[in-house]
């Protein structure tokens, strides 16, 4: 079997996380009375940051990020790829720019800008995270971990 090129693992991974953001959209729709969308919406960019976070540590192997600033140029692209995605769902669903706009309103509470921010940031924490786990406890010769 062939081997990927990067960029593709990576939309490949992205569209993974898309697709769970949008299952999430979906059911937040279903159960939610629309007086509370935007407190929910607030929710949610809590949970898909968590979610974003799941999905990417179980990828992150195969995305064979080699790098910090590989892992933060992938964050970045990420972004970039939801950003339009967000834009041209909302368009396409008849939403006003308005209504778009007020996600990323950080003064009057929408969130957003800080689950892109997480999401960015998600691919370096995730390889600094795994990195640390892999990493041998270095002994004192006292059965003990020395001090970092």
């Amino acid at each position: 079997m062939p081997v990927l090129p990067a960029i593709l693992r990576v939309l490949l991974v992205w569209l993974l996380i898309v697709a769970a953001e949008t299952l999430q959209g979906g059911l937040r729709r279903m159960l939610f009375d629309p007086d509370v969308e935007f407190a929910v919406r607030q929710v949610s960019v809590l949970t898909g940051a968590v979610v974003i976070f799941l999905i990417t540590w179980s990828c992150i192997r195969w995305l064979k990020i080699r790098t910090s600033m590989g892992a933060l140029g992938v964050g970045l692209l990420w972004v970039v790829l939801t950003l339009g995605f967000e834009v041209l769902i909302g368009r396409a669903l008849g939403l006003g720019w308005a209504r778009i706009a007020a996600d990323y309103d950080l003064l009057h509470g929408g969130l957003m800008p800080l689950g892109l921010l997480a999401m960015a940031l998600t691919p370096w924490t995730v390889r600094w995270l795994k990195a640390r786990r892999l990493k041998p406890a270095v002994s004192t010769g006292e059965g003990g971990a020395a001090p970092s």
